[in-house]
């Protein structure tokens, strides 16, 4: 099995907790330097001292921020080769009885805080021509059964940005997007035990793949942390983009 050794500075949103704090880890271990982003300075500053990265505290729904946080991440530790866009929040309650701003906010934070996190680092990595881009998405996207619309909507529009964007970079810049499956976090918690829970494990392993080039073949196709045998799919590149397959499609 490929080490995949990595290293450069790598960017990771909503890197505070959860799955985004995992993926800092790996790719610490992997080599990386890692700078670490998020709205809570306690939790940023928890992870940013356990993997010897940057802390960098603000909101990744504000231009502001996510351009601070970049060019202080490039001042200190290096040009950034690995953005990992992973902030993502959902909310409680109805879709008819939550506030409005409260629903409109899953929306700012999953999907307007992808695209600025993109539109900070991208221009710098087209002209280093070197570079790489992995968001988070969900299983939510696409799956039967969702009931949130905030959140399930969200991130189908991260899957498609994350697919359209793999489209206008192809050859330059891969973009990846992936579901790391059914991982407990705090946002998740509620959910209870007799579900199919995904090792937690499975996603950050995913990504630092994903990081090292060796899929770059694969980029903008739809891949599950836990569903999805990454080194076979590498194997099968060719036949997975003929068949157009790891793709969401309408098909009649």
């Amino acid at each position: 099995m490929p080490s995949d050794h990595l290293e450069g500075v790598a960017l990771v949103t909503g890197g505070g907790r959860g799955i985004g704090a995992s993926i800092a880890r790996e790719l610490t271990d992997a080599g990386m330097r890692v700078a670490v982003t998020g709205r809570t300075r306690a939790q940023v500053e928890a992870v940013a001292d356990e993997v010897g990265g940057l802390a960098l505290e603000g909101d990744v729904s504000n231009a502001d921020d996510v351009a601070r946080w970049v060019a202080t991440a490039e001042r200190e530790l290096g040009p950034i080769e690995l953005l990992v866009a992973n902030a993502g929040i959902g909310h409680q309650g109805t879709s008819w009885s939550v506030p409005v701003e409260d629903w409109w906010r899953v929306f700012e934070i999953n999907v307007l805080g992808v695209h600025l996190s993109c539109r900070a680092v991208v221009p710098s990595m087209l002209e280093r021509a070197s570079g790489r881009v992995v968001m988070t998405g969900s299983g939510s996207a696409y799956l039967p059964g969702s009931s949130g619309t905030a959140y399930s909507a969200s991130k189908a529009a991260v899957c498609r940005y994350g697919e359209t964007l793999a489209n206008e970079l192809r050859g330059r810049i891969p973009v990846f997007h992936f579901s790391p499956g059914l991982v407990r976090t705090d946002m998740t918690e509620r959910f209870g035990d007799d579900l199919p829970w995904t090792p937690p494990e499975l996603a950050p392993k995913l990504v630092r793949v994903l990081a090292s080039g060796r899929a770059d073949a694969l980029a903008g196709r739809y891949l599950h942390a836990e569903h999805d045998d990454i080194e076979d799919l590498i194997h099968r590149a060719d036949d997975v983009i003929a068949n157009d397959l790891n793709a969401i499609r309408l098909q009649r």
